[in-house]
Formats: C-alpha cells, sequence, structure tokens
C-alpha cells in the first residue's frame, strides 16, 4: 500500500508541476527567486542555492538470447525485462543538507529475495558543512570498486564485470542502514570510509517465507565496513590517470547465512530479480560456498580490490582486481578463497571522450546532434573460487572467463542503444547437458531523464 501511495504522489507532484510551468503566469516565493530547468528532468532551484530539488530517473529495458552454458539443457533461451526503472528525487535544503530519495519499480538492480514490487534503492540524508568532507547517512550502498562508482547509466558494458559476483555483499545494501563519511584533499586525492549494519541473506536455517532476514542468532544484525581510497594525478575529462584501493570486511560469527558464490556470467536474462528469464531452465554458475552455511561455520569475509584507469581523448582503458577470502571457523570446515578481475579498453569513433569526474567516469555527450556517439568496447572477466570443503560443498577449484564485445549509440545525452556479444567459459562445471561454454547477445534501449 505504501508503495501505491509512493507511486501515485510522484506521478500527481510531476503532473502537477508540468501543468503550472505550461499555464502559470507569476509564479511567487517567500524567499529568493528560483530556477526552473526542465533539461533532464524537473529541477527547482532557489538563485541563492539554499533549498533545491530535482526530479527524475531512468529507464533501461533489455533484451537478450543465449544458449549453451547459459541454459540447462543447451538449447536457446531468451529474456525481456526491464533492468532498472527508477524514479530519483533528490535535492538541497539549507545549503548544507542534501536528500536523495531512489525507487526501483523493476526490482532488478537489487539483489536476490527482493519484493517483486520494488523497492528502496536509495533514502539518504547527507551533511556537506564540514566541506571538503561529507557525511551521509540512510540506506545506500557501500562504494567499492571504479564501476561500481560510475553509474549504471554510464557503465561501458549493459552488466558490470562479472569479478564483482565473487564479492556481491561489499555493494549492496540488502535491507540494511550505514552512515559514510567522504571527502577529497583538492583533485587528485578522494576517500570514504562507510560502517553499516545489514540483514544476513535469507537461508532455511535463519528464515521462512513469511519471516525477514536477521542477523545472528540473537537477532544482532551483520556488520560491515567499506574503505576506499583514489589517487587520480590526471583527473580531466579526457586525460585520465586513476589508481584506487578497496578494502571491506564483514562480520560471520554467529550467523547462519546463504554462502553461495554465484554468477550469470554478463547474461542477466539467466535469472532476473523481477523479470521474465529463462525460467527453470536458466543455469547460473555457482564457483563455491552452500546455500546454508550454518551458524558457527564462518567467521570474517573480507575482500580487498584494486582499480586503475586511463583516458586520452576518446580511448579509455581500466581494469580491476578483486581477492576474497572467507575464514573458517569451526575444524569442519575450511577457508573459502576467490579472486577475479577485468580488463576494458573502449574507443568512441565520433571522437568524443568520457567525462570524469574525482573517483569514477561518467556520461558521454555527443558533439554531433544529428549522428550522436558510437563507442566500441571490448572487456575480459575472470573469476575463479577455490573451496576445499568438498563433503560440506563439493565444489573446488572452478573458473570462469567472460569475453563482451559491444557498441554503444548515445543518440543524445537522454537516449542510450546497446548491444553486446558475450561468450562465456567455465572449468570444472557443466550443465547437464555436458556444456562448459556458451554465448549470446544483450541489446538495451535507454531513458534518462
Amino acid at each position: 500500500m505504501i508503495r501505491k501511495h509512493f507511486a501515485g504522489f510522484a506521478a500527481s507532484a510531476l503532473a502537477m508541476a508540468v501543468t503550472a510551468q505550461a499555464f502559470a503566469g507569476t509564479v511567487t516565493t517567500d524567499g529568493a527567486d528560483i530556477v526552473v530547468k526542465t533539461k533532464g528532468g524537473l529541477e527547482v532551484a532557489t538563485t541563492d542555492k539554499e533549498f533545491s530539488f530535482k526530479l527524475g530517473g531512468r529507464i533501461q529495458a533489455d533484451y537478450s538470447r543465449f544458449d549453451g552454458f547459459y541454459t540447462r539443457n543447451g538449447d536457446t533461451a531468451d529474456a525481456g525485462y526491464f533492468r532498472r526503472a527508477y524514479l530519483e528525487l533528490g535535492g538541497v535544503m539549507f545549503t548544507d543538507w542534501a536528500y536523495q530519495i531512489n525507487y526501483d519499480f523493476s526490482h532488478n538492480s537489487g539483489g536476490d529475495n527482493r519484493s517483486e514490487d520494488g523497492y528502496f534503492d536509495e533514502a539518504s540524508l547527507s551533511y556537506n558543512g564540514f566541506k571538503p568532507v561529507s557525511i551521509k547517512v540512510g540506506r545506500f550502498d557501500p562504494e567499492f570498486g571504479l564501476e561500481k562508482a560510475t553509474s549504471s547509466k554510464w557503465v561501458t558494458a549493459p552488466e558490470r564485470n562479472a569479478a564483482y559476483d565473487l564479492v556481491d555483499w561489499t555493494n549492496g545494501h540488502n535491507g540494511g542502514l550505514g552512515i559514510q563519511v567522504s571527502g577529497n584533499a583538492g583533485d587528485s586525492l578522494y576517500g570514504s570510509f562507510g560502517v553499516f549494519a545489514k540483514d544476513a541473506v535469507n537461508t532455511a536455517a535463519t528464515t521462512t517465507p513469511a519471516a525477514p532476514a536477521v542477523g545472528d542468532k540473537d537477532g544482532d544484525s551483520t556488520k560491515q565496513f567499506n574503505l576506499r581510497v583514489v589517487f587520480a594525478p590526471l583527473h580531466d575529462t579526457g586525460n585520465v590517470l586513476h589508481f584506487g584501493v578497496n578494502l571491506a570486511q564483514r562480520d560471520l560469527s554467529d550467523t547462519a547465512f546463504d554462502g553461495r558464490i554465484r554468477s550469470r556470467l554478463g547474461m542477466r536474462g539467466v535469472s532476473t530479480d523481477g523479470g521474465q528469464d529463462a525460467g527453470a531452465n536458466g543455469n547460473r554458475l555457482t564457483l563455491g560456498g552452500n546455500s546454508n552455511s550454518p551458524v558457527g561455520s564462518y567467521d570474517t569475509d573480507r575482500a580487498l580490490g584494486l582499480e586503475a584507469a586511463f583516458a586520452t581523448g576518446p580511448f579509455s582503458v581500466q581494469g580491476e582486481y578483486i581477492k576474497r577470502k572467507v575464514e573458517a571457523d569451526a575444524a569442519a570446515y575450511q577457508d573459502i578463497k576467490a579472486d577475479g578481475y577485468y580488463a576494458q579498453v573502449a574507443y568512441t569513433l565520433t571522437g568524443e571522450a568520457r567525462a570524469y569526474k574525482l573517483g569514477k567516469f561518467d556520461s558521454i555527450k555527443p558533439s554531433n546532434k544529428q549522428i550522436g556517439a558510437w563507442e566500441l568496447f571490448y572487456r575480459y572477466d575472470h573469476l575463479s573460487v577455490d573451496d576445499d570443503n568438498g563433503t560440506f560443498a563439493n565444489i573446488s577449484d572452478i573458473e570462469a572467463k567472460v569475453h563482451n564485445l559491444g557498441l554503444n549509440w548515445y543518440a543524445n545525452e537522454s537516449i542510450k542503444l546497446s548491444g553486446t556479444y558475450v561468450k562465456a567459459k567455465v572449468d570444472n562445471a557443466q550443465n547437464v547437458n555436458g556444456d562448459d561454454d556458451g554465448d549470446g547477445f544483450v541489446l538495451r534501449a535507454q531513458y534518462v531523464f
């Protein structure tokens, strides 16, 4: 019921704003004059910059077709779904306070076990009065990695690199709340540190279908911290040299949790969260862990990430390396180790450079409004897991390699169309048909407002 009221309120607010803009004769305020902008959503701000709000969003509609390892029987399957359907409201109040509320109607950018009618991707409040330091509280994704820092609107491939699947908990809020302090020293150095309290992932050991996930056996939430530091000696659009390091850690002691390490290998249509997918025939790779890791099986879960990028004019190259260790907490279990990386190269055929803001890449803005901007890219993902808990997980030394070759068309600053060919190869794992490789393509239509 709350979600229905929220959607109705948002639609009504937008309608009233558009109507007022179209028919109002004189607009008066009780304070400073206001400025109204309609390019890329609706933005209203006072001229003294003390108050503002912006209503916008993004829609990403995907269609994919795939076969081989991506399906259980190896035959061709397809999927059509909304990858993201965000309504976003953010702004500033009393100069130093900022707020952001993002609601995803598609359900597809969240993790598993989300409600199928959408969820709050972010609901946060920030205090910026200690510039250049910002303090944020609420529900939001922790920071870990260059591709995650870059908005889903402007990452190069439709799906972020598969190596992130090894450490999916580092970037997801999973129903919890957190506090993060971030800031920069000049234009070259950026850092953030956050502490989060999260729900454990649903498992048969901790929950029933009618009960929400909780933390440990006493109901204490899972605690996590994230640290990210970025150094960018070159930080201008078309002239970037970027280095970063990330560290994340969570406490799994006294917690029953879903410890599976899984990957869709760049093909979301294998198994979507709230969209049409391959159904029972979709084959999602399990590299390690167990769906029902009992209380007392593991202790500390730690992830390290390194990132680097270079851009000159329309050419850019970037990559990240991730290492994870899940430490056993009982003699019957052994540590689980995982590592992965990706390397990506991209070139804008029409000459535009990818925009860069300290710590992340941003959009490509077409210089020619008639033909737009055309970007060609290739990315290689590699991920592996070593899990020697033979009788427990029956998985050991699984590797996966994913090739992504694609073309993006930025028709204008709001519309982006893309097509990507994806090919995956797996070592020490097969589908029921005996396939250890598969391929397919993903088409996306994106509208940002």
